[in-house]
């Protein structure tokens, strides 16, 4: 799963690819939140995505299935790994979590309008909204009022700490931080790594890479757990 870039770019995609060459069955998904997609589905939507694309998996021959996940799709890969069963999570560079105190203040306003617009009745219709990213400021995103409030709600699905207090201290994650990634969340990496539930096999992993180098500098640590972890 990718971050708001959308479609598999070319480091997400070279990462499948490598993963493939290593014999490791690979499902690359475009979901709701990507650029072609532009929120077309809630998070039940993407949940039902995911679950069968680890149901497919299963029917390819995998015996044991992991969820990764980049940036914002990273998030989700925590969320997911708390609802679905899975024996492993690998979260590269997770960002947009919606329950940190600068979205709360940056679309605070907008995800109340959403909710109001619910309780109006009106969830199925098309608004304007706003989204958040670090590297890009607030731009605009036009989506229904029960799309938008499933994704931003800061209390829902992509709050990364409940996120990681819901996971199964059996499920292990990857948690993946490049040195040179943002700012913001080079603050957050500890207190969220070490919110993680204790697991001999969780580890942080820090490739000298930047957030969108992620996936690609991560390929050989991400292969490598992979097969630490389905060895036991």
């Amino acid at each position: 799963m990718h971050g708001k870039g959308g479609l598999p770019d070319g480091l997400t995609l070279e990462l499948a690819v490598f993963l493939e060459s290593r014999g490791i069955l690979v499902a690359n998904l475009e979901m709701p939140w990507s650029s072609r997609r532009d929120y077309d589905g809630d998070v039940a939507a993407g949940e039902k995505q995911v679950a069968d694309a680890l149901d497919g998996l299963r029917a390819r021959g995998a015996a044991k299935v992991f969820i990764a996940g980049h940036s914002q799709g990273a998030v989700f890969a925590l969320h997911l790994g708390g609802k679905l069963p899975v024996d492993g999570v690998i979260a590269i560079a997770p960002g947009g979590n919606v329950g940190s105190a600068v979205f709360r203040e940056k679309l605070g306003g907008h995800v109340q309008q959403a909710a109001t617009l619910i309780a109006q009745g009106k969830g199925a219709e098309r608004h304007r909204f706003s989204d958040y990213e670090g590297s890009r400021g607030v731009t605009p995103l036009t989506a229904t009022a029960a799309v938008y409030h499933a994704w931003f709600d800061p209390e829902g699905a992509m709050n990364q700490m409940d996120a990681i207090r819901r996971l199964d201290a059996r499920t292990p994650v990857l948690y993946i931080v490049p040195t040179s990634d943002y700012a913001g969340l080079l603050k957050v990496k500890q207190p969220m790594f070490d919110a993680l539930p204790r697991n001999p096999l969780t580890k942080l992993y820090e490739p000298g890479a930047n957030h969108k180098q992620a996936p690609t500098a991560s390929r050989e640590e991400i292969a490598r757990w992979i097969a630490e972890v389905a060895a036991r």
